[in-house]
């Protein structure tokens, strides 16, 4: 069933506990405790990515969701400046001061193992909708040297979507071409299972309503937002139309990620 505007929201937390560095991310993602008592992996708005990246994480992961996908809630994380202090490591010290405010978490999957595409196969139907999300929203970083996927109770979690929609990086007029090839899907560990690209691509265009898109992208904080010469709202609008038309031309994506599954054969 489509998913309803009432049921797109974030909670936000408080940290009130920096637990560990992650050391295997790129970006020092942490865990951290909050004030409802859980635990997160914390992405920090003061990381290399800077912003962007948790904007791409934030909107990925709930496209994901939209779509049925397995992904750890997500909430926004409120970073105290007092947390920097007393860190005895001075890069994680830096980092801790330059993410001051609102960042991102993902709820801490305990006990959870990295997917294994030489140990588990994953079913036709399942992973098309990985491989669709991924080719919709140019994720790069699902290959099978960085999976970004977790196995947690023999179910398929996603995790981790900073690098997708890396066209954002590239300045004014990123969304001015959103059929763009996505080469690079040839490369997506999940590929060769993909056998169900056309199926799950009609179920995803009546998931992903214009007003869906709209209440997701709307849950981007003002505060990330932060290209100087468009509003928030101006720069929300450009997501929106970059997502809304790229939907409109699944067809191009669908047909290449098919075409380079065939190749694999």
């Amino acid at each position: 069933m489509p998913a309803s505007n009432d049921d797109l929201s974030l909670r936000t937390v408080d940290v009130t506990r920096y637990v560990t560095p992650l050391r295997e991310g790129g970006s020092l993602p942490a865990l951290v405790e909050a004030d409802d008592g859980f635990l997160y992996v914390l992405k920090f708005r003061g990381a290399g990515q800077g912003l962007k990246a948790l904007i791409a994480e934030l909107l990925v992961g709930e496209l994901a969701r939209v779509l049925g996908l397995r992904v750890p809630e997500l909430v926004l994380c409120q970073l105290d400046e007092a947390f920097g202090r007393t860190e005895p490591d001075e890069e994680i010290q830096d980092l801790l001061r330059f993410s001051t405010g609102l960042n991102l978490g993902l709820h801490y999957l305990s006990q959870a193992s990295t997917y294994d595409p030489l140990v588990t196969t994953i079913e036709p139907h399942l992973a098309s909708q990985v491989v669709w999300l991924d080719a919709f929203t140019l994720n790069v970083d699902r290959t099978a040297r960085n999976t970004n996927l977790l196995m947690w109770h023999r179910e398929l979690w996603l995790i981790d979507h900073g690098a997708a929609l890396y066209v954002h990086h590239t300045g004014p007029g990123w969304a001015d071409n959103p059929r763009r090839a996505f080469p690079q899907i040839k490369d997506h560990v999940l590929l060769a299972q993909a056998t169900e690209l056309a199926a799950v691509d009609a179920d995803c265009q009546a998931r992903l309503t214009p007003e869906v898109l709209r209440a997701l992208v709307a849950l981007v904080p003002d505060d990330w937002l932060r290209e100087p010469d468009l509003s928030p709202a101006e720069q929300r609008e450009q997501y929106v139309q970059f997502l809304a038309a790229r939907l409109a031309a699944s067809e191009t994506f669908v047909q290449e990620a098919d075409h380079a599954r065939q190749a694999r054969v």
